[in-house]
């Protein structure tokens, strides 16, 4: 074959394509599982946070021993086993199965509720964990993330010194969600309410609405006397 010809050149470009094309499916086939194995540890590591377990050498071991059941909350309120694999999609999880989930866990001896909560900040998605007191109403813990938050501003989010605001904190208030977080300097109800951050009100304001909208799908189950 004349390796000048431009049917050389197109039938060599194609072959390189389709290698390389092999090449890139078998790599990322083969890391899929680790990717995914990362994505659930990372998510575990979240909720170990929000109950304040910060600094653990064997996260899947700790959380193992701390967390005891992953539960679906029922209309009534009640309790039910989540029989599926662990997930980390919470919020498509409720879109699409109507599922809103629910962490029971031990610290100490003591029953403690981890409740995932997700939406939407000023420039992307922001998620959490808030871990409540075995009287489902008070704050024992939070965690929040990010993922686009201006550094400095609503990236604060993710800072321990904001998330500790949140503790002792009541979560309901009659039959509504009142934990809530307010414009800096403009807290009105001490007891439910926290300051934003300075300089980054959208986002603070945006983890208010976030908290509110995720946790108004446990209403029943926090004003339900067991």
């Amino acid at each position: 074959m004349n390796t000048n010809s431009n049917s050389y050149t197109i039938i060599y470009a194609s072959v390189l394509v389709i290698i390389v094309a092999f090449l890139l499916a078998f790599v990322n086939s083969s890391l899929r599982d680790l990717q995914g194995k990362n994505v659930e540890l990372d998510t575990k590591k979240q909720i170990l946070s929000a109950l304040g377990i910060r600094e653990v050498q064997n996260a899947e071991a700790e959380f193992s021993k701390v967390v005891k059941s992953d539960m679906i909350v029922a209309e009534d309120g009640t309790l039910q086993p989540y029989e599926g694999a662990f997930i980390t999609g919470y919020e498509k999880e409720y879109k699409e199965n109507g599922r809103a989930h629910l962490f029971v866990c031990e610290i100490e001896g003591v029953t403690k509720y981890v409740i995932p909560v997700y939406g939407t900040g000023l420039w992307g998605a922001i998620w959490g964990y808030v871990a409540l007191n075995e009287d489902k109403n008070t704050v024992y813990g939070t965690y929040f993330s990010h993922a686009s938050e201006t550094p400095g501003l609503g990236a604060e989010i993710a800072t321990e010194q904001f998330q500790s605001e949140f503790k002792d904190k009541n979560v309901m208030d009659g039959e509504t969600v009142g934990l809530d977080v307010v414009k800096n300097g403009k807290v009105e109800k001490p007891e439910f309410q926290v300051d934003g951050i300075s300089g980054g009100t959208i986002t603070s304001v945006a983890v208010g609405q976030m908290l509110k909208g995720c946790m108004e799908h446990y209403t029943k189950f926090l004003t339900t006397e067991e």
